[in-house]
């Protein structure tokens, strides 16, 4: 891993299929990894868009503690024009769920062994 360096990768999501993402690896150290990532194409659900390139952004950080206890944070954001069907009421379960799955990854927590976080 190099600073700076622009890494694209393929995402298959239950939601909206395979998506393009650029990822910029912005710090690397033997104590922290900074990086972020931006969808690159037009992310759509059957025929309908829901996200234009560059309008799901996220950062994340990833600080050590200790010889074996990483920190991790991070932020997402996604653009004004992001479709209704992606944004709108009864998604915050489903946003919460994979932050959570993602973080329980993160740290070897088996993701199948604790209840959602929400529902």
């Amino acid at each position: 891993m190099q600073e700076g360096k622009l890494l694209y990768l393929e995402q298959a999501d239950n939601l909206s299929g395979a998506a393009n993402y650029r990822m910029r690896l912005g710090e690397v150290s033997t104590g922290r990894i900074v990086f972020d990532i931006e969808n690159v194409g037009t992310m759509r659900y059957f025929f309908m868009t829901l996200y234009h390139p560059g309008e799901m952004q996220s950062i994340y950080f990833l600080d050590r503690e200790s010889d074996s206890v990483w920190r991790y944070y991070g932020i997402a954001r996604i653009g004004r024009n992001a479709s209704r069907l992606a944004t709108g009421p009864g998604h915050a379960s489903s946003t919460i769920n994979r932050a959570v799955a993602f973080y329980r990854s993160l740290v070897g927590i088996p993701t199948d062994q604790e209840p959602p976080a929400a529902r």
